[in-house]
């Protein structure tokens, strides 16, 4: 099964990259363009059932795949 798990910084934190961003668009001429730079992982796990397979990502994306003190994360469902 496939999963996606879609990393961004938290609001409250400062997204360098995303504000790197901003300022390059506004200087092309994308003004009012928000943007916050983050990552998106896939996975695709051996479970056998939806539910278990969704319990392994979320466990690999609280231990592996993200900083809580300054990110949040969220599962994409996959095929």
């Amino acid at each position: 099964m496939k999963f996606g798990v879609k990393v961004l910084p938290r609001k409250q934190v400062l997204d360098t990259q995303g504000r790197a961003v901003e300022q390059t668009l506004q200087g092309q001429g994308f003004d009012g363009v928000q943007c916050r730079v983050g990552k998106y992982i896939e996975l695709e796990l051996d479970a056998s059932s939806h539910e278990e397979a969704e319990k392994k990502v979320k466990s690999v994306a609280e231990y592996v795949l993200y900083n809580p003190l300054i990110e949040d994360f969220e599962i994409v469902k996959g095929e």
